[in-house]
């Protein structure tokens, strides 16, 4: 079953950190994906820039609103993900508990499926 782990980021714990312990930080990201694929069970993985550069779009009514980050009615930002395939929600969770960003951030477990279930 596919899964997606989405990494929660406290807002600012970036920009806290020195350039080596940011350079440090993602090697042991890129170093785990290659973990994960070894074991077949990655589909995708991908950091995300700060959400500082994100834009929010939303249409009601037929009007469009474009918002340009930070958005600061959030606690955190997504800072990255993986798309898995596991047998298991268990197994999923598993792999969440090892990544290392876990120290660091939130890692959200969500299984794919559709809108209405």
């Amino acid at each position: 079953m596919p899964y997606m782990l989405l990494i929660l980021e406290p807002h600012g714990q970036r920009a806290a950190r020195t350039e080596a312990e940011g350079h440090a930080a993602y090697g042991r990201m890129v170093e785990y994906s290659e973990r994960l694929k070894k074991r077949g069970v990655l589909r995708t993985s991908q950091s995300l820039i700060t959400d500082t550069k994100g834009t929010r779009v939303r249409v009601r009514d037929g009007k469009r609103t474009v918002m340009d980050g930070p958005f600061s009615e959030s606690k955190e930002m997504i800072g990255g993900y993986f798309i898995l395939d596991c047998e298991t929600r268990e197994e999923a969770i598993a792999i969440a508990s090892e990544v290392p960003a876990a120290e660091w951030a939130t890692i959200e477990v969500r299984e794919f499926g559709p809108c209405f279930a």
